[in-house]
């Protein structure tokens, strides 16, 4: 409820100016009912189970429209993105956490709990069932590839570190630097092999910050070349990689289109 009433503030200077609100967020996201189902980040606990739209719409008293980040992303690159025209595609959001989006028969999937593309859940490891490390958003997520260099490095877990710290000692030619992308990107190559498995993709588009890295994209490429090469018993097409048109906007940008779709002019 704070969190409302602190949008309300951004909003109430702006009131006469907005004909509605387009928001774009983590977790199972009930866009219909304007409900946040579960999931999400730990940060944002107190959405859950709440009518974040309906609680929006009436303190600002405006038309609110409410999305999950990847879906909304994936939404962004189908209609004028780089995935424009595919039948089956995926985004693959790396942030905080692993966001996801799904396009099958070139329509968004959301599923029956509104829980489709939710890649952070995926474990990576059978015997390791309740380790949270084993999972996706540890393993293929920004604050996973900085955890993991820290610990390379021999640096405290609160030692300062971000994206363009790390990508200018890749740049630089670490060793350290470069042996965490390499584990990393080989971790995001092996779920884009799952998903193509499943899925048979046409492309998966990378997005979140740190896909402005102009090493990341390569660097995932071989090693999903690397995987595709050594496939010797499923006979599948390698999808193809690319970086979201729209960048770390792509969120931002799908769910307006969705506004639209639902708030026709």
């Amino acid at each position: 409820a704070s969190d409302v009433y602190k949008r309300q503030e951004i909003y109430l200077p702006h009131k006469d100016e907005v004909d509605g609100i387009a928001l774009s967020l983590p977790g199972f996201i009930d866009a219909e009912q304007g409900v946040v189902r579960g999931g999400g980040a730990p940060s944002l606990a107190y959405n859950v189970g709440t009518p974040v739209g309906p609680r929006l719409a009436e303190a600002c008293g405006c038309r609110v429209w409410i999305e999950n980040d990847g879906k909304a992303a994936a939404i962004a690159e189908l209609e004028r993105g780089v995935l424009k025209g595919c039948r089956n595609a995926a985004v693959f959001i790396i942030g905080t956490g692993v966001g996801g989006g799904l396009i099958i028969d070139g329509k968004l999937v959301r599923g029956r709990d509104c829980t489709a593309g939710e890649y952070s859940f995926m474990n990576t490891n059978a015997d390791a069932w309740s380790d949270p490390t084993k999972s996706v958003a540890c393993q293929c997520s920004t604050s996973g590839l900085l955890s993991s260099y820290r610990a390379r490095k021999g640096l405290p877990a609160d030692a300062p570190m971000d994206g363009r710290i790390f990508f200018e000692a890749v740049h630089a030619g670490e060793t350290e630097a470069n042996e965490t992308l390499r584990s990393f990107c080989r971790a995001v190559a092996v779920q884009i092999y799952n998903l193509n498995v499943l899925l048979d993709l046409e492309k998966v588009a990378i997005g979140g910050g740190i896909s402005a890295a102009e090493a990341l994209l390569p660097a995932i490429q071989a090693e999903l070349d690397w995987l595709f090469e050594r496939c010797t018993v499923m006979p599948t097409v390698k999808p193809e990689l690319v970086r979201c048109r729209y960048g770390n906007d792509a969120n931002l940008i799908g769910a307006l289109k969705l506004f639209f779709e639902q708030n026709p002019a």
